[in-house]
């Protein structure tokens, strides 16, 4: 039995897909079961980071735990909490997800998020794995109202590029992880296999459409101001900005070759961008029947 927090999310609902098509048993859990959408067999369990005894019910009788935390400085703790009652209740081994640049001084406070949950894991005393993937693909869908209305999608990180990754592949390295101990005592950081600056995801995502998608540079003072109106604290809105400022300077042009190393291959942008072309208002069909290289 494998037990998967975080499991309505990106990364969680994935693997929880990815193990059920291989036939394993998994648990979901989730702070409102009756919400969750899983493939058949999968169990659905109530579980809330504020409430560890339901954690510690969710996760009793598993052998393997997936661990996603809340981000943000509020919640720094959470991750050590969940992995320690992991470790209480007889799990034996736990994946963490982390992220690229954790620990990096040059991050600031936001590289620090992550480090309570990643020392647990590794202090935990059970096999533990870490991840630490660069920015999602999957973050571009954000632009999705703006490109099917024809407006410019956002961008503060300038010309600078990162090895975007399809968060499949992030799950999929989740997987072998939480399946073998051959990745016990690893820290991974995920990328994927090219550098993709915000106007090259843009190109990319314009080919998939038809029509250009053009880019426009926000101040760091105007979305700040959109950060906190929309409810972020202060800290957070910071740490989220220190991250746009790490990718601007070019601290993270990083591509690894982790992903191909464990799965035997890692998918481009273009690959993602072109399986989710009907979210951006593509024609699937004749992206599909062009066969054009993206």
């Amino acid at each position: 039995m494998i037990v998967i927090t975080g499991a309505t999310g990106t990364i969680g609902s994935e693997i929880i897909r990815q193990l059920a098509d291989r036939g394993v048993q998994v648990r979901a859990v989730t702070r409102d079961p009756g919400r969750a959408e899983v493939p058949a067999g999968v169990e659905v369990v109530r579980g809330d980071y504020t409430d560890l005894a339901s954690i510690a019910t969710a996760m009793t009788g598993a052998d393997a735990a997936f661990v996603v935390g809340v981000l943000g400085p509020e919640y720094a703790e959470a991750d050590r909490a969940l992995i320690t009652t992991a470790r209480e209740v007889g799990i034996g081994r736990i994946v963490k997800l982390s992220a690229i640049g954790t620990g990096d001084v040059s991050l600031g406070r936001v590289g620090t998020w992550h480090l309570p949950g990643e020392q647990a894991a590794r202090e935990s005393g059970v096999d533990w794995t870490i991840l630490r993937p660069s920015s999602f693909a999957s973050n571009t869908l954000s632009w999705a109202q703006a490109i099917r209305s024809g407006n410019p999608v956002p961008n503060m990180t300038g010309r600078a590029t990162q090895g975007f990754i399809d968060p499949r592949d992030v799950a999929a390295v989740a997987v072998e992880a939480l399946l073998s101990a051959e990745h016990a005592g690893r820290v991974y950081t995920l990328t994927g296999p090219e550098l993709r600056s915000t106007h090259d995801l843009a190109a990319t995502l314009a080919a998939v459409v038809g029509h250009p998608v053009r880019v426009v540079d926000i101040p760091e003072a105007q979305a700040r101001e959109h950060m906190l109106t929309a409810g972020m604290s202060a800290e957070f809105a910071d740490g989220a900005l220190a991250g746009q400022a790490y990718v601007r300077a070019g601290r993270n042009a990083i591509v690894t070759d982790d992903v191909r190393q464990i799965l035997g291959r890692a998918r481009t942008y273009a690959e993602w961008a072109t399986d989710h072309a009907s979210a951006f208002g593509a024609d699937v069909t004749a992206v599909a029947n062009s066969g054009q290289s993206l």
